[in-house]
């Protein structure tokens, strides 16, 4: 949880995407961090992770921030496609491989970069791996700067 602050259970991001309030639910994320190309784009190595390792990053991650799972609906139904987190002036969006490119990590960060502004930080930093161009060109698209090699910033207006 950011100090001080309540951590909401749900922030709607636009029709059809919405922010959950993370909960231990393994069994469909640990899917997304076998991939190991989507491990190589998070870690900058292609392992995968194993249950307890994920709980660990979970914990974490929820414990110096606020962490949520990215929900999408698709035909009428709901379902988890990734997760995102604040923490430390960070900001980290994981996507599952079928839900990348379609806009839905762009949405949800601009989203949580409104969160940022709420509980008073006045910028936002993303590391992104230099080889990970498609990570990049995300986070420079909602207006992230870059301000070292892997690091990327923005800043909150106000």
């Amino acid at each position: 949880m950011i100090e001080g602050y309540c951590q909401p259970k749900e922030i709607a991001v636009e029709e059809g995407i919405s922010l959950v309030k993370y909960y231990p639910y393994y069994r469909c994320t640990l899917k997304w961090y076998q991939d190991p190309g989507l491990c190589k784009q998070v870690d900058g190595t292609a392992v995968p992770y194993d249950r307890e390792r994920l709980g660990r990053m979970y914990r974490f991650l929820s414990s110096k921030g606020e962490c949520y799972y990215i929900k999408v609906k698709e035909k009428g139904r709901w379902r988890l496609a990734g997760d995102i987190s604040l923490w430390n002036g960070m900001i980290s969006v994981v996507l599952c491989k079928e839900c990348q490119n379609r806009h839905i990590g762009r949405k949800a960060v601009a989203c949580l970069l409104g969160r940022a502004k709420e509980v008073g930080w006045r910028y936002v930093d993303a590391e992104v791996y230099e080889f990970n161009r498609q990570s990049r060109r995300m986070f420079l698209s909602v207006g992230f700067q870059p301000i070292e090699r892997e690091k990327l910033r923005y800043e909150l207006p106000g």
